[in-house]
Formats: C-alpha cells, sequence, structure tokens
C-alpha cells in the first residue's frame, strides 16, 4: 500500500477532534470525580479511614489528570503496576521517538486523537490502581446502570419480540427468518446511539419501542450490507446441518446498558435460529470510553432481568444466564482492546487474540471506537474500499455495525458524501447516520 492517510489529532482549532477534547473530555473526568465524592460514605464504612484517605487520593490524581489536558501538558508516562503500563510507556517512547524528529512535543492536542483519548481513559484507570483499597471502583458505573434503568421500557419491548421470534421460528421460511434477522440488526446498529462518552452528563435512553421506528430510519444507513451477512451465515447454517460443524460468530462490544441488551437480544436469536453454534462477546477488562461494557456490566445486567417482574424480562435473563453457564456464550476481555493501536497491529501485538479471531466465521465490531481502530482513525478518502482501509486487518469476515460519529469513513459511493452533506453538513459527527459495512476477509 501507498503511504496511509494522516491520522486524526485535535491541534486544528475548531476541529471536531478539538472540541471533543476542549469541551467534552474535562466534564467526563469532573463526573468521575463526582462519583468518587457520592460514593465516599460507602468506601468509608467498607475501609474506615483508609477508603477516605483512597478516595481523597484519586480525586486528587483526577483533578490533576484534567488539569493537565486542559492547559495541554505533555503526556506522562504510567505509574501504576497495572498488567498493560509497560506496554503503554513503551508506546509513548515510541511515539517521542517518532515525533521528535520533527520536533513535536506529545501532547493532548498535538498527538494522534486516538492515542489521546484511549491515553486519558488510561490515566482514569491509573488514578484509581493507585488509589488502594478501591481500585476496582468503576467511576462509571452509575451512569452505566442509569441509562439501562431509564430504557426498561424499550427493552421490554425488545425481549417481548424476542421470546415471540422464537416461538415461531421453526416453522417460518427463509425469508421471513431473513426479514427478522435485518431487524434486529437495524436495532444493534440504532441502539449504538446510547453513547455516554459523546453527551458527558447525559444520560441518552432508548424510551420507545425500537422496532417502531426502523422504517423511518433506513433511508440513513448509508451503507447496507445485511445481504451479504445473511447469505454469509445462511451457507454456513446449511454447512453446519449436514457435517454438524460449529457455526462461531463473535461480538466486539461497546456500550452497556441498551445497546448491550439489543447484541444480546441478536446473539440469543442466531442461536435460536442455528445461524450460530456458539457465540464469543470480547468486552474491555477495565471502565473505558464512560460507557463500554466489562464483565461486570454483562454480570449486572442478566441479574436486572432475573429479578425482573416481567416474564419477559427474566425469562431472558435465565436463557443468557444459562447460555453463559454452558458456554454457548463465552466472555472474553482481552488487555488489546484497551491498548492505544489500531487494529491492524493486532497479529504482531496481541497474535493470541488475532488467532483466536481467526476461528470466527463472522466478526461483528459494534460502535465508533471499533470503526475508528479498525480504519487506524486516517483520513481515508470516501470512496476508498473498506477492505483496502483495514490496512491488512482480515482475521475473517467481519462487519462495522456503526452510528457515525467521527470523521472516519470509508467505502461509501462515489458523490454519496457530498450528497449527505448537502442535507447535513454535520452528518459525520451527529450520530443519525449508520453503517452495516462487510468485509468478506482475505
Amino acid at each position: 500500500m501507498d503511504e496511509l492517510p494522516p491520522q486524526l489529532t485535535a491541534q486544528e482549532e475548531g476541529s471536531h477532534p478539538y472540541l471533543v477534547m476542549k469541551d467534552q473530555k474535562p466534564p467526563i473526568i469532573t463526573k468521575a470525580i463526582d462519583a468518587l465524592h457520592r460514593h465516599k460514605d460507602e468506601f468509608f464504612k467498607k475501609y474506615g479511614e483508609e477508603g477516605t484517605e483512597a478516595e481523597k487520593k484519586a480525586i486528587s490524581l483526577l483533578s490533576k489528570l484534567r488539569n493537565e489536558l486542559q492547559t495541554d501538558k505533555p503526556l506522562l508516562p504510567l505509574h501504576d503496576d497495572w498488567v498493560d503500563t509497560d506496554i503503554w510507556n513503551q508506546y509513548l517512547e515510541d511515539q517521542h521517538n517518532l515525533l521528535n524528529e520533527n520536533d513535536k512535543k506529545i501532547s493532548w492536542f498535538q498527538s494522534s486523537w486516538l492515542y489521546v483519548e484511549c491515553y486519558l481513559y488510561r490515566r482514569i484507570h491509573e488514578a484509581l490502581v493507585l488509589s488502594s483499597p478501591i481500585s476496582d471502583f468503576d467511576v462509571f458505573k452509575d451512569s452505566k446502570d442509569q441509562n439501562f434503568l431509564e430504557s426498561r421500557g424499550a427493552i421490554e419491548a425488545l425481549c417481548f419480540y424476542l421470546q415471540e421470534s422464537k416461538r415461531t421460528i421453526e416453522v417460518v421460511d427463509e425469508n421471513i427468518q431473513k426479514d427478522e434477522f435485518c431487524k434486529l440488526l437495524q436495532i444493534m446498529l440504532w441502539g449504538n446511539k446510547c453513547d455516554l462518552a459523546v453527551v458527558p452528563g447525559q444520560s441518552i435512553p432508548q424510551t420507545s419501542s425500537p422496532l417502531t421506528i426502523l422504517e423511518g430510519l433506513k433511508p440513513f444507513i448509508l451503507v447496507n450490507n445485511m445481504d451479504a451477512l445473511w447469505s454469509l451465515l445462511l451457507n454456513k447454517r446449511k454447512k453446519s446441518q449436514e457435517n454438524f460443524s460449529v457455526i462461531r460468530v463473535d461480538f466486539i462490544l461497546d456500550n452497556a446498558g441498551f445497546e448491550l441488551v439489543t447484541d444480546l437480544v441478536m446473539a440469543d436469536f442466531l442461536i435460536a435460529s442455528n445461524l450460530a453454534t456458539e457465540i464469543h462477546f470480547h468486552g474491555k477488562c477495565i471502565p473505558w470510553f464512560v460507557s463500554d461494557t466489562n464483565i461486570k456490566d454483562v454480570n449486572w445486567l442478566i441479574t436486572q432481568l432475573k429479578a425482573a417482574e416481567s416474564t419477559y424480562l427474566s425469562t431472558c435473563g435465565l436463557i443468557w444466564e444459562d447460555y453463559l453457564k454452558k458456554k454457548t456464550w463465552v466472555y472474553h476481555d482481552h488487555m488489546f482492546w484497551t491498548l492505544p493501536f489500531e487494529y491492524c497491529a493486532m497479529p504482531h501485538v496481541a497474535p493470541d487474540l488475532y488467532a483466536d479471531l481467526q476461528k470466527s466465521n463472522l466478526i461483528l465490531f459494534k460502535g465508533d471506537l471499533n470503526y475508528r481502530k479498525l480504519l487506524g482513525d486516517r483520513k481515508w478518502g470516501l470512496t476508498i474500499p473498506f477492505h483496502e482501509a483495514l490496512n491488512g486487518f482480515h482475521p475473517a469476515p467481519l462487519c462495522s455495525i456503526r452510528t457515525v460519529k467521527t470523521q472516519v469513513q470509508a467505502g461509501l459511493a462515489p458523490g454519496q458524501g457530498e450528497q449527505v452533506a448537502d442535507s447535513n453538513p454535520e452528518w459525520m459527527t451527529s450520530g443519525n447516520y449508520g453503517i452495516l459495512q462487510f468485509d468478506g476477509g482475505p
């Protein structure tokens, strides 16, 4: 491949990355500080004075972090002893060596936007790691839980729809199954709007039944490769019925709360319809980008569903818990997902993870951050083929399911971007457009 396009930075005043770093990120740190304040009695009750001192230390470290960001200070090495600390510090050193040739500093607004955003959340984690005994406290948990609770009506409607679909799944023909599959894909797509890192301080609940809005949103899907996904899984199912082979689908998760429910509903449908025989979920091992899913979020969600008075919710909770116990569903949390690397680096940085993904028949990448890492957060031309923009990352057939929130996009038809921009100049950052973008692999 020729020289790669440059990565986005927050350097240009008034640009989208600049405004995100200037206006969105400091309030996120403030919310983390507020969360620690709100739980100070809990820390004292659990750990006594040691808990109180830990809360003060974490707040002090986060306040310092906020000041560094707001004044565009140079990025600092990590000082904790987490499993990935050396990798992060080596990455920073490599960036120094790379940019010092051009006499540039590694700072919040001068460096790769993807890197500094990831670095921010890693520093938030560091503040907790260095504040024992409250090191495992998730400063974003209250926000994630609130999103789930405020979206309860939509979640119940979705669980009801799933149960009704599963009752008839054995007797309906392929066309009806495909229709159900495509509806759930679209629900997964628009569920990605519920991103708490985009609007800090505000929960973005899904209040109405998501099924009622799908038809009106179809024109906003800029790349719609649902037919390719259906054909792939249908062919795998036919082969599996002939030779009893495994059909593995991997979900690279994004947000907890309502979006996570949409993912689990689809995973349940895939198992029930024999379009998959095993599902592998990949989440974060630490709190990340405010609302990203970790194993505690999955367990909390299932506990909430099981305890619900609604039969549809409790049934889903019990079935999903059973899937996890029986390893029909498997949850993974490799540290690579919270490193700053673009995904084309995975074969070298995390060869074990890449080798595992190569066992998949289909990988579904959820959300904007995953798309940015798939494309290296680079300024690709809008019509550059998606396959090319993946820059050699082809572990298996994959699909990005994403509402468009940042100025990274490839694989559009000629003139399509300009046409959308005529009606909505802010289309790349509005979250109002979506993609279901498939790549068939090597």
